[in-house]
């Protein structure tokens, strides 16, 4: 993300697994890893992690790429997020919940697509 900063300007922000509350439900191993990323210049966003979900989900290509649906509201991106999750794989579903970085949220739809939503924190 630092390059794409270069690239782009604006501010980036790095949140690291190790530095949320999150980091107890992982192996101090992956602590280090970026649970998030966020670049934001204009009207240009790009949002990005790294790989957390191995050994249960290996990264193979074709699986480490995701649509990333960024909103405001959390009632705006509920609507959304319950549509496209009928008929979702349950055994990589996570509901829209509160994040130190916002509402987050993902599921791999019907079509084997992941989907990941974040929006702002709810006030």
């Amino acid at each position: 993300m630092t390059f794409y900063h270069e690239c782009i300007g604006g501010e980036l922000t790095l949140t690291k697994l190790g530095d949320t509350h999150m980091k107890a439900q992982f192996p101090p191993e992956k602590h280090g890893r970026m649970i998030n990323s966020n670049l934001k210049n204009g009207a240009i966003e790009i949002s990005a992690s790294d790989w957390m979900a191995s050994p249960d989900l290996e990264p193979i290509q074709g699986n480490t790429t995701a649509i990333f649906v960024i909103g405001q509201a959390y009632n705006e991106l509920k609507v959304v997020f319950d549509k496209l999750s009928i008929g979702c794989k349950k055994s990589r579903f996570q509901e829209l919940h509160d994040l130190p970085f916002g509402t987050y949220g993902q599921f791999y739809d019907k079509y084997g697509v992941q989907w990941i939503f974040k929006g702002d924190k709810r006030e």
